[in-house]
């Protein structure tokens, strides 16, 4: 835990960004798998992820079981949470439309993990923090009422469908913002980083890849299937939580959370570059908000 202070928290916000970076790709690689759901391909890149994780961390993991009573509870809101993001956060986006689905499911997860500090750490809010905050979720939806008008998607959606939607995308935003915080606070009580991320989403993964049953019933039927959910079982899943935990040894959960607002942008860029779809002007105003936002919180991060 002392080596964890002594660490330069600008190490962990270029942690988050390279993770950041890593989701980013999530879209772009599951357009390759079309016929594919989406709760498929969440329940086995985080699932899947997840054990690997555990697996990584096994040597860690073990060292720290004697202990687990005094963290339990901590281990029990975090693996509940990771079970329940990854199919809240995709069927948001089916219900309520992928616009509002990622400003609901993105653009919440940092207020909560804010509050969740501020009632249960006793940690203010600072005015910086406040103004970071609103730069990157007003970038996020101006970047995404952009993404939606450049595709011209017009398909109906009832009201009953878009209110549901909406909920889910809360729940998924408060379950990543618990198992962000239950991580860090696990961190902080000097659980190892990758004991922590791995015990998490280890047990998560074990609650969550049963549902595969109900999902994945073409997982086979193609090979770029298993491609894509391999790639964004390792890199985007494996790594990019790898790289979180790290962070969260050096920055706050809150932090961390409002700076994983840049994956919107780059899943635009990549969408832009590599799928060819287009972005309307509105979009590009809110790509230079959330700039400001990681600009402003550059600024506000102090080690923790």
């Amino acid at each position: 835990m002392n080596n964890a202070i002594k660490l330069s928290p600008h190490y962990g916000f270029i942690a988050v960004l390279v993770a950041s970076v890593l989701w980013g790709t999530t879209g772009t690689a599951a357009s390759y798998a079309p016929n594919l759901s989406p709760l498929a391909i969440g329940a086995i890149a985080m699932g899947g992820g997840g054990l690997l994780q555990a697996l990584l961390a096994h040597k860690n993991i073990l060292s720290h079981l004697p202990q687990i009573r005094s963290y339990f509870p901590l281990l029990l809101v975090g693996m509940i949470s990771v079970a329940i993001y990854p199919l809240a956060f995709y069927s948001s986006m089916r219900m309520a439309g992928i616009t509002i689905g990622t400003v609901v499911s993105i653009g919440s997860a940092p207020l909560f993990t804010a509050l969740l500090e501020k009632f249960f750490d006793q940690k203010a809010l600072s005015l910086k923090w406040l103004i970071s905050f609103i730069f990157g979720v007003a970038g996020v939806l101006l970047l995404s009422i952009g993404e939606s008008h450049s595709q011209g998607s017009s398909s109906a959606i009832s009201a009953d469908q878009k209110s549901i939607g909406i909920i889910l995308g809360l729940i998924a935003a408060l379950t990543y913002s618990l198992y962000s915080w239950a991580a860090k606070k696990m961190i902080d009580q000097g659980v190892n980083s990758r004991a922590s991320m791995g015990l998490i989403f280890g047990f998560g993964a074990l609650i969550l890849l049963p549902t595969l049953f109900f999902t994945g019933s073409n997982l086979f039927d193609e090979p770029v299937n298993l491609y894509v959910v391999g790639y964004m079982m390792l890199i985007p899943m494996f790594l990019g939580y790898l790289l979180f935990g790290y962070a969260l040894k050096t920055i706050s959960a809150s932090t961390a959370t409002t700076l994983t607002l840049f994956e919107p942008l780059v899943a635009a860029l990549f969408a832009v570059l590599l799928v060819g779809e287009r972005l309307a002007p509105i979009g590009w105003i809110g790509m230079v908000l959330i700039f400001m936002c990681l600009a402003v919180l550059s600024k506000a991060d102090k080690p923790t």
